[in-house]
Order: C-alpha cells, then sequence, then structure tokens
C-alpha cells in the first residue's frame, strides 16, 4: 500500500494508451487495411499518419513498429496479431528499442537532423528484424531537410522502415506524399468514445451520470487523448465521480436544460425572461461568450433536426437536447432559425471583443428576442391590407409607364432590402393576395413580343433584328443595333438608320453581310443624311427604367412597407416586358452558315 501511494500516478491517456491494433479505437478501416497488406506480405517502406490531436497517430506508428519487428520463439515474421508480447516489443513499448527512433520534427527541423538520420541508415539494424524511424509532426521540417530525405526515402535499404505522423498534411510536400501509404485517421464517433470512457471508469471503478459523459465526449471533438485529459480531470474536481454539476462547473458550461429554456424565452420574444436568465447563470459561474456558444450550438442542432430528423438519435445528446431539440424543429420555421444563427454568431464575435462581456451578450439576446418576434413581409403586407392601412381598391395598385410606341408596360417590384437585418425568402403569400410580398405585381396590357424567328425567317421590325442578333449570338451587332444606331425607316430588305456620335461606320457593312447570311436574301442598309433625332433603344430601356422606379416609389404598397420597415430601401424594379422576354435560341447548325 506504502508502494502505491509513493509511486508516480500515470494519467488515464497513457495508462490506457493502445498497444495494439485490438485495443485501438475507432480506426477500423485503417486497421483492415494494414491487415490485409500483412497477410499478403505487401508492407510499404514509408507511411504517413495524418488526423486531428489525439486521434493516435504517434500510437500507431509504435503499434507498427511493433508489428515490424515482430519475434518469438518461432522466429521472426513481421504480424498484426500483437495478442502475446513479442522478443523486441517490451522494448518498443517503452521507447528504449535501439533499432526504433523516434523523432520530433518540431524541435528537429534542418538539414543536419535528416542528415543524421541518412548516415545511420547505412548500418543495419542491431537486434531486431527492421530499423524504424518514426518522424512526428514531419510537416515541421524545413524545405531542405524535406529535400534531403527524398532520395532514401524513395529507395531505402530493406532493413529500414519510415513512419511519418503530421496534423498538417497539405503542409507536406507532394513529393514527400507520393513515396508513402497515406492514412488518415478519424475523429473517433461519439457512441465509440462514449462506450471507450465507460469501459476505462469501470476498469478504475469510479462511478459517472451519463450526461456527464456525453459533455465530456463532446468537448473532446473526437480525440481520445483530449476526451481522457477531461476524464482525468473530471475525476479529480468530482472527488472520485464524474457527475453532470462537476463537470458543468468544470467546462464553464450553463446548464443544457437551462440553456434550452433561454433559447424557448428568446424565440417567443419574452426578454425579460431571457435577460434573467442570463443573469442567474452568469452568477453561477457560466462565461457570457460560452453561453452565446451554447445557445448557437442549440440553434444549429435544432436546424439541423429540422433538416434530418435523424440528428436527434445522436448518442452524444443528452436527453432534453434530444427531446425538446426535435419538438422546437417542428414549430419553429427555418427563417427564424436561420436569423437566430446569424444573430448569435455576430453577436459572439461582439462578445470576445467587448470590455464587458455580460452587457455584449445581453445585447446580443435583447437583438435576438425582438428579431424572432419580427413578422415576416407576407405577414405584414397580409396586416396591411387586414387593418385598412391600404386604400380602398389598392390591392393591385397600377403603376403606369409608357413605352414609346405607347403601349402600358407592366412591371414588378423585385425587392425591398431591409437595412437591419438580412431576411431570408418570403414563405408562399395566402391565396387572398397572390403577389409576393417583395414583389407586388401591377397587371396591365402586356405589349407584344416579337415572335421567335427561324434561322431564315423574314424580319419584319428593328425589334425582331434585335432579337435575331441576339438569338445568333453576334454581341458586337447587338450593341451597335441598341446603343449606337436609330432606326430611321424600316422595309423589307431595306433599312435605314442614323448613327451616334462616336458609332464605327464599319459596323453597317457588317450587319448588311450579317442579314444575308441570316436570312438569306440581301439587305441594303444605309446612313441617313439628317442629324440623328430621338433615343436609341438602350436610352429608351434606361428611361423606362427611371419611370417604373419612380412609379414603385410612389405606389401606396411599397410606401406602407417601408413605412413598416424604417430603413427598407426599393433596391430593384424589373420592367415586366423585358423580364418575361423569350430567349431566342441559336437555329441549327449549317456546313455553309458563315
Amino acid at each position: 500500500m506504502a508502494e502505491n501511494q509513493t509511486s508516480p500516478y500515470l494519467v488515464l491517456a497513457r495508462k490506457y494508451r493502445p498497444r495494439d491494433f485490438s485495443t485501438l479505437v475507432g480506426q477500423d478501416a485503417m486497421v483492415q487495411t494494414l491487415g490485409n497488406a500483412f497477410a499478403q506480405n505487401r508492407i510499404h517502406h514509408a507511411f504517413i499518419l495524418t488526423g486531428v490531436r489525439g486521434v493516435g497517430k504517434t500510437t500507431t506508428a509504435r503499434i507498427l513498429a511493433r508489428a515490424f519487428n515482430y519475434e518469438d520463439e518461432t522466429g521472426r515474421h513481421p504480424t498484426l496479431d500483437l495478442s502475446k508480447e513479442g522478443t523486441h516489443c517490451r522494448a518498443i513499448i517503452e521507447g528504449r528499442h535501439v533499432d526504433v527512433v523516434e523523432m520530433d520534427a518540431a524541435s528537429n527541423t534542418g538539414i543536419g537532423d535528416i542528415r543524421e538520420i541518412i548516415d545511420s541508415v547505412k548500418y543495419g539494424p542491431v537486434s531486431a528484424p527492421y530499423k524504424v524511424y518514426v518522424i512526428d509532426e514531419v510537416h515541421m521540417l524545413s524545405t531542405a531537410a524535406f529535400n534531403g530525405l527524398l532520395k532514401t526515402l524513395e529507395e531505402p535499404p530493406p532493413y529500414v522502415k519510415f513512419i511519418f505522423a503530421t496534423t498538417e498534411i497539405r503542409k507536406v510536400p507532394i513529393t514527400i506524399l507520393s513515396r508513402c501509404q497515406r492514412f488518415d485517421l478519424r475523429r473517433i464517433p461519439a457512441e465509440v468514445m462514449s462506450d471507450y470512457l465507460e469501459t476505462i471508469l469501470g476498469h478504475e471503478g469510479i462511478g459517472f451520470e451519463a450526461d456527464a459523459l456525453a459533455m465530456i465526449v463532446r468537448a473532446g471533438e473526437g480525440s481520445a487523448r483530449d476526451s481522457l485529459s477531461l476524464l482525468d480531470q473530471a475525476i479529480a474536481h468530482g472527488n472520485g465521480t464524474v457527475t453532470s454539476a462537476t463537470v458543468k462547473a468544470m467546462l464553464g458550461l450553463g446548464d443544457r436544460a437551462r440553456i434550452i429554456d433561454l433559447f424557448e424565452d428568446l424565440m417567443g420574444g419574452r426578454i425579460a425572461e431571457a435577460l434573467t436568465a442570463l443573469r442567474e447563470l452568469y452568477d453561477l459561474g457560466a462565461d457570457p461568450q460560452t453561453l452565446l456558444a451554447d445557445l448557437a450550438e442549440f440553434t444549429h442542432l435544432v436546424t439541423r433536426i429540422k433538416v434530418v430528423p435523424a440528428a436527434a438519435d445522436d448518442a452524444s445528446l443528452t436527453p432534453d437536447e434530444r427531446t425538446r431539440g426535435r419538438d422546437l424543429a417542428n414549430r419553429l420555421p427555418m427563417r427564424a432559425l436561420t436569423r437566430a444563427w446569424q444573430i448569435l454568431f455576430k453577436g459572439n464575435e461582439e462578445t470576445g471583443r467587448a470590455g464587458n462581456a455580460l452587457q455584449a451578450a445581453e445585447m446580443t439576446l435583447i437583438r435576438l428576442a425582438y428579431a424572432a418576434d419580427l413578422p415576416s413581409p407576407d405577414e405584414v403586407i397580409t396586416r396591411l391590407t387586414q387593418q385598412g392601412t391600404l386604400p380602398q381598391g389598392s390591392s393591385t395598385p397600377q403603376l403606369p409607364s409608357r413605352s414609346p410606341s405607347g403601349g402600358a408596360s407592366a412591371m414588378r417590384v423585385e425587392a425591398l432590402d431591409t437595412a437591419p437585418m438580412e431576411s431570408p425568402a418570403p414563405s408562399p403569400v395566402p391565396a387572398s393576395r397572390p403577389q409576393a410580398v417583395a414583389q407586388p405585381q401591377v397587371i396591365a396590357q402586356p405589349q407584344a413580343q416579337p415572335a421567335v424567328l427561324p434561322a431564315l425567317a423574314t424580319v419584319a421590325s428593328y425589334k425582331d433584328l434585335i432579337a435575331l442578333a441576339a438569338a445568333k449570338r453576334d454581341v458586337l451587332v447587338k450593341l451597335a443595333l441598341e446603343s449606337t444606331m436609330r432606326p430611321v425607316s424600316f422595309e423589307q430588305g431595306r433599312i435605314e438608320v442614323a448613327l451616334s456620335d462616336g458609332a464605327d461606320p464599319g459596323m453597317i457593312a457588317t450587319l448588311s453581310a450579317r442579314l444575308q447570311t441570316w436570312t438569306g436574301q440581301r439587305w441594303l442598309v444605309m446612313v441617313s443624311t439628317k442629324a440623328p433625332e430621338g433615343l436609341t433603344i438602350r436610352q429608351e430601356k434606361e428611361q423606362r427604367q427611371q419611370a417604373a422606379t419612380q412609379a414603385a416609389h410612389d405606389d401606396p404598397l411599397v410606401k406602407a412597407i417601408m413605412e413598416t420597415f424604417p430603413g427598407a430601401k426599393l433596391v430593384n424594379v424589373t420592367v415586366r416586358e423585358e423580364a418575361t422576354a423569350p430567349e431566342l435560341s441559336p437555329p441549327p447548325f449549317e456546313e455553309d452558315d458563315e
């Protein structure tokens, strides 16, 4: 008993470090691949292991070194079956075998350190079948060190094996990667990690609560070493017992049930109750930024359950998160959840920079509570109509705008951009009002559109000519027709145009040649001797756009929405005839079509 009291304590991460592949946790795919390679005697001379911290890279390297150098009474034979300790196993496990060299590249980065390895490679192993070089954090080597290692790594002596480990695989040169077999060690799944921790606690004879283990697993983020270190700390913090209360206090976490209560208060717009709950959690020792992170995490959970209902069955979730998260996912709309995530994400950053974290967290919750109670645009338009804010008979107000030909153009408001916060796309509008909230449509007599023209059709108007150029994908001709030419007269086979200042005169001959190719007949294109009068097609379009924007600003419905949402802006108005004009497809390819 006295001997046990004086012996140094070995932390759980070292005490339960796997010593063979049967005890390696969460890396079944890699173990299966290596098992097949050993069984077929197809063992590579270089391996590179990558993954996040604590998933078992260095441990796997030591187990591989045992497997390479396994020797028993039957002789030397590499194997993954390490249940029986071999001749060299104990020395390798304890890190004192002369033929297994471990090097930390973080502190030995230069070409001189690699030159020592290159020089020692010339000499065979002392007692084991293979000389094994394990280089941890290999991405820290300098460029010169990597280059010095290339030749030896490509053609090593038959008795040499290399094992590299890194958390930054992208920093390793491709020339090194191409000479190694790569294994990506995955994060350990939550259910596997929970079973692993339960097994260790059973061996240690320590009581625990399932919720406490779930919190440790979540905080460990798939890392066995991190999870075991947190478990070690929780045992000490709880005086030999792992409970939810001690883990919450240790990690600075608020009560998960109270976090959910706080979330429900915020989404219900009950800001007074939410601020009271925040202050109580703060007084209990919870960090304001951690509380916001917990709220954001729960928001993500509810959103994920809404999209993927099976996410509620995650083993790392507490019973409250599982049941109440599923209920909230069914009750809350997606736009409220995504808006809450954006506010909490931004608030978390602000709280981290603020001088008073509690005040910043409270302002974030106030913003979230009022935003959660904010009606959607379709709800606003319905309320305005029902309350009589709009004048009678203005359910579809007319926004007149005259085209040059005298026909009324129909328009629609494309978007109302609310300044304080981005809102998701509006939900479908009730049947009583078919227009979208941010797109109230104004129905008028649409102007007739030019018919779709076949490959050799007769061009009947100047607008048909522009449409034909668009269908033929001739951008230069189309731009010239719209921007630098004005139609003076148009008849079949003959066009007279006026050129604007700066127009290219050579475009007249180009247009004539294009028309002959496109329509199959000769066209006379003349330049008018009169001074150009009127507007180009593009100028007319811009003029109609300005008129449409002004008409939209004067619309009673738009005014009512802007008064309801202070700071809102009308950002775009599209003339219906231009938004719905048919896109002409290019004609079928013909060999004689130039």
